[in-house]
């Protein structure tokens, strides 16, 4: 049989989210990478998945330093891709998980660049978390004619302001450290009517917060924190569709 490498996302966190094809391919893989936000640290998207996973899968948790440090970075994934390509050469069936969508803001991305071409491999869509999000907070992402923009609020504000003029609907992800900043632009587009925040959506710890103004500038918000902007619809209460 020959090897081939499945790039799994994982969804946002809760396991009955994963889809049903990454449940039957997570079941059959002989080897499983998965991201590690620190060294020695649990992998999440390992413990959503963990559930689906058969004894004898060789499970490797691999460490991706989120530091400002290219070079680190580039010898770290070069690493990975290397081992990745050499168990797919062994006629492996191997899996990398990743939170969320494979293809949206992802680590996987950066293996992908090294990889495709290289071996057999194929991608799995996920769940994304600001659908998800959507969903439980009964918060429409766009509708009819509207448009819609996906922005890190790592980009400039000048990007996000531009964003925010330009589309009906906006989700802002990467929202932890950065909350006073985009609290304040919202404001001064007349948007907090329309915003929500929710943090780490489908596990345990979700938290919905619907009045933005209300939350202070310094509050340490989850890592997993995101909001949703949508110009015709009013956060406040939840709507019936």
């Amino acid at each position: 049989m020959s090897g081939k490498l499945f790039a799994i996302g994982t969804g946002p966190g809760s396991s009955d989210l994963i889809t049903v094809r990454a449940a039957r391919l997570l079941a059959n893989l002989d080897v499983l990478y998965a991201p590690a936000g620190r060294k020695g640290g649990d992998s999440l998207a390992l413990s959503i998945v963990r559930e689906y996973l058969t004894g004898h899968v060789v499970i490797k948790e691999r460490h991706f330093p989120m530091s400002t440090h290219e070079d680190e970075k580039e010898s770290i994934w070069d690493t990975v891709a290397e081992e990745i390509r050499q168990d797919v050469n062994a006629g492996k069936q191997v899996g990398f998980i990743t939170l969320g969508d494979a293809m949206l803001f992802s680590t996987w991305v950066f293996l992908l660049e090294r990889l495709q071409g290289r071996i057999p491999l194929e991608v799995i869509p996920g769940v994304t978390s600001f659908a998800c999000i959507a969903s439980r907070a009964v918060f429409p992402l766009a509708m009819e004619q509207q448009t819609m923009a996906v922005v890190s609020c790592t980009a400039p504000e000048a990007e996000l302001e531009q964003a925010l003029q330009q589309h009906d609907c906006i989700v802002m992800m990467k929202v932890y450290g950065r909350f006073g900043q985009i609290k304040a632009l919202l404001a001064r587009h007349h948007l907090l009517p329309n915003a929500l925040l929710m943090s780490e959506a489908s596990l345990p710890n979700e938290q919905c917060f619907r009045q933005l103004q209300d939350i202070g500038d310094d509050v340490a918000l989850p890592y997993f924190s995101t909001i949703l902007v949508n110009k015709q619809w009013l956060a406040a209460e939840p709507q019936t569709l």
